[in-house]
C-alpha cells in the first residue's frame, strides 16, 4: 500500500499518515491482507510511473520479497502510469478508484445500487483499455453487429462496453423514476424524511439501529452500508418520522461514482432534516467533516442558509474520548441548538437527539388558519397528530384552529382537503 504525499501538499487538513492508515481500511474492507504501507513523498507526480525511478526501483524490491500480489497506489493514476507500474512491479496495480469500485462492488445489495456500481466500473475500465489489452497488433474479421472486417480487437471490446453502459443508463432511468414514484406516495402519507450522512464509518448505521432498532449491517469497516435503508421512528412529540441511513462520503470519492450515486444521494436532497454524523474521536474529524460538508455543496444543500436550516451535527463516539475532551464536546454541544454529543453505541444523548430533531422539525413549522367542519373527525385527528394547535374554538358547525405546520404538512393537508372537495362536487 503506497500513498504518494507531495512534499508541498496544499491540503493541510489530511495528515499523510492518516490518509495511508484510511487506504489501508479501504483495502482490508474486501479482504486484502496488507503486507506493507508507506507514505512515498515526491516533488510532483511523474507522467511515466507517478514515482521517482529510485522510489520505484526500492518497491518493486520490496515487491518481490513479499511475494505481494496486489500493489495499491492510493492516488488517482492515468492508464499509462497503471501499466507503467505493473511492468516495474511485476504485480496488478490499482488505484484508488479501483480499490473504491472494488468495495462498492462487493457491498451493494439492493438493484439500484448494482447499476450503479456497474456503470462507474464500466467508465473507469473503458479508459483503461490500452492498458488491459496487449495484443493490440492482432485484427478480427466479423459480420453483422459483431464488427466488420479487420475492427481491432479494442475498437470491438470499447464498443460492448459502451453499448452496456447506453443500456445500463436506461435501467437506471427506470430506477430513478420508480424511486421518484415512491418518493411522492411518501410525500402522501404524512411523515417527515430525516437523512443520515457522515464520512465513511463514522457511526450511521449503528445509529439508525439505536433509533429503530433494524438489524442494518454496522461493522466498524469502511463503507459497510451502501444502500438507502428507511425506518419509522417517533419522536418525543409523539410525531411519527421516516428515518433514512444513506452511503457514507469519502474524500477524493471518485467522479464516476459520485455521478453514479447521484440517485441514491438525491434522497438527501429530498429530506426535510439531515443528521450529518461525526465520529469525534477520529483524529482526523475535521477534515471528515470539511469532506462531508463539500459533498453536501455540491448537491446544492446550502449550510450557511439561516432560512434553510435543515442539518443537525452529530458529534458521535464521545464514549471514545478522554474525559476531559468529552466534557468539553457535551458542554460546547449543550451550548449550541444544532449540534448533539451522543454515543450510538450506549445509548447516551440519544434521547436529546431526538428532541433536537423534533424542536428542529417544530422551527419549520409556520401558523395557518383553519376552518375544519365538526363531522370532519379524521382531517381534525390528522391536525393534531402532525402539528401544533395553538389555539382552538368552535361554533355551532366548524372547529376553528391556528395551527403551526411545516411547508411538508401544510401541502399534505391542502391535498387532502382539495380532494375531499372533489369528492363532495
Amino acid at each position: 500500500m503506497v500513498h504518494p504525499a507531495l512534499k508541498r501538499a496544499a491540503d493541510g487538513l489530511r495528515d499523510a499518515e492518516a490518509r495511508l492508515e484510511e487506504a489501508v481500511g479501504l483495502a482490508e474492507a474486501i479482504d486484502l491482507r496488507v503486507g506493507a504501507a508507506e507514505v512515498i513523498r515526491i516533488d510532483q507526480p511523474r507522467p511515466k510511473s507517478y514515482i521517482g525511478e529510485g522510489a520505484l526501483e526500492r518497491l518493486a524490491e520490496q515487491v518481490k520479497a513479499a511475494g505481494a500480489e496486489v500493489a495499491v497506489f492510493d492516488t488517482q493514476l492515468s492508464p499509462v502510469q497503471q501499466r507503467n507500474l505493473e511492468k516495474a512491479l511485476n504485480c496488478k496495480v490499482i488505484d484508488r478508484t479501483g480499490l473504491i469500485l472494488e468495495i462498492f462492488g462487493e457491498r451493494a445489495r439492493t438493484r439500484e445500487g448494482q447499476l450503479q456500481v456497474e456503470l462507474a466500473a464500466l467508465s473507469y475500465q473503458r479508459s483503461r483499455l490500452v492498458r488491459s489489452w496487449t495484443h493490440l497488433e492482432r485484427q478480427r474479421g466479423g459480420a453483422g453487429f459483431m464488427g466488420g472486417p479487420g475492427e481491432r480487437q479494442i475498437e470491438l471490446d470499447r464498443r460492448i462496453i459502451d453499448d452496456r453502459i447506453v443500456r445500463l443508463k436506461r435501467e437506471l432511468d427506470q430506477v430513478k423514476r420508480t424511486r421518484e414514484l415512491h418518493r411522492s406516495a411518501r410525500k402522501r402519507v404524512p411523515f417527515p424524511v430525516v437523512a443520515l450522512v457522515g464520512y465513511t464509518n463514522a457511526g450511521k448505521s449503528t445509529l439508525f439501529n439505536r433509533l429503530t432498532r433494524a438489524e442494518v449491517l454496522a461493522e466498524d469497516m469502511l463503507f459497510a452500508t451502501l444502500d438507502p435503508t428507511m425506518r419509522r421512528v417517533r419522536v418525543p412529540t409523539g410525531e411519527v418520522v421516516i428515518l433514512s441511513d444513506t452511503v457514507g462520503f469519502i474524500t477524493d470519492l471518485p467522479h464516476d461514482l459520485v455521478a453514479a450515486f447521484r440517485a441514491t444521494l438525491e434522497e438527501v436532497l429530498a429530506a426535510d432534516l439531515i443528521l450529518h454524523v461525526r465520529d469525534v474521536a477520529h483524529p482526523e474529524t475535521e477534515a471528515q467533516k470539511a469532506g462531508v460538508e463539500a459533498v453536501l455543496a455540491e448537491l446544492g444543500i446550502d449550510l450557511e442558509s439561516v432560512e434553510d436550516r435543515r442539518v443537525i451535527e452529530v458529534c458521535n463516539k464521545i464514549d471514545l474520548l478522554p474525559a476531559e475532551e468529552r466534557g468539553e464536546v457535551v458542554e460546547s454541544c449543550r451550548m449550541q441548538p444544532d449540534r448533539v454529543a451522543i454515543s450510538a453505541v450506549s445509548g447516551e444523548g440519544v434521547d436529546t437527539l431526538l428532541q433536537a430533531v423534533a424542536d428542529a422539525l417544530g422551527r419549520r413549522q409556520q401558523p395557518v388558519e383553519l376552518a375544519i367542519d365538526l363531522t370532519d373527525g379524521a382531517t381534525l385527528a390528522w391536525i393534531y397528530q402532525h402539528g401544533r394547535v395553538l389555539e382552538r374554538h368552535d361554533d355551532e358547525r366548524e372547529a376553528h384552529l391556528r395551527v403551526a405546520l411545516d411547508p411538508a404538512q401544510r401541502a399534505r393537508l391542502d391535498r387532502r382537503l382539495q380532494d375531499q372537495e372533489g369528492g363532495a362536487g
